[in-house]
């Protein structure tokens, strides 16, 4: 088994990090590391470094699987802790390639020279404007749906329904729901300008296209932790992604535990 390593700069990460890599080494006939081409990537730290991961590796999602270790508190895409790391190198020598998949955003933009980016996102995208109001036409499958005015608009994959989308009033949708949410940050709604006001939710044949109408205004573009200003922007496309990431199944948390382990915790009788 190829296995990288992908750990953050922290203290604790980098110590965890290198036990992982000895315990791993001490098996030379089951793993070799290779950080180019690997089979298995492992991160450590938190959902910021498989955020991380996700996007240095995210052109071989097709032979990659993630497995997460975390070193501080549980997220959403980490399935052992760092005082778990013996079983967790007894667990891969033993796995037998089954995965969990997770849908992902699709995001492309199309600037006024006529170029194109396209980017994939593992939790979510948003267009904000940096100061004052955003203005921009959103179209469903070409045809027009409303003019938003507010702060700005954020789409969302199923698993980061939990993050910005979840702040915005967003439900917390299951991540085998391939679809993508729109919510709104900030809307301005009266009596003259009125927009949906809710979340909405498009399937895995829909396409959402938003056209910023503030003139030669800065926007501002992210996607996961990485984010650009432009002024050049004409449209920008969010869609399912065909792409998936995989997650090693040998011991996965289920989606709804993890929900409840961040925003409920243990009932108190």
């Amino acid at each position: 088994m190829r296995v990288s390593i992908f750990k953050n700069n922290s203290a604790k990460s980098q110590t965890v990090g290198n036990i992982l890599h000895k315990l791993l080494g001490q098996h030379p006939d089951v793993f070799t590391f290779d950080d180019k081409n690997p089979e298995v990537v492992i991160t450590v730290g938190g959902d910021g470094t498989l955020l991380s991961a996700f996007q240095y590796y995210v052109k071989q999602l097709s032979t990659i699987r993630f497995v997460g270790v975390h070193t501080g508190h549980l997220g959403f895409y980490a399935d052992w802790q760092e005082f778990e790391i013996d079983h967790l190198v007894d667990s891969l020598m033993t796995y037998k390639g089954r995965t969990v998949q997770y849908p992902l955003l699709k995001m492309t933009v199309h600037y006024m020279d006529r170029n194109e980016k396209t980017v994939l996102a593992l939790n979510e995208a948003a267009i904000k404007q940096p100061e004052g109001t955003l203005v921009a036409d959103v179209y469903i499958d070409g045809e027009r749906f409303e003019r938003f005015r507010g702060d700005g608009l954020t789409a969302a994959t199923p698993t980061g329904s939990t993050a910005y989308n979840k702040a915005n009033g967003g439900a917390v949708m299951h991540p085998s729901l391939a679809s993508i949410q729109l919510s709104e940050i900030a809307s301005i709604n009266n009596r003259v300008f009125r927009t949906l006001g809710s979340p909405l939710v498009i399937g895995p044949e829909e396409i959402i296209r938003v056209v910023p109408l503030n003139g030669e205004k800065e926007v501002t573009l992210s996607f996961d932790h990485l984010s650009q200003e432009s002024k050049d922007i004409e449209w920008i496309e969010f869609s399912v992604a065909a792409e998936k990431i995989a997650f090693a199944e040998y011991r996965h948390t289920r989606f709804w535990h993890r929900v409840k382990d961040s925003f409920i915790g243990e009932e108190v009788d």
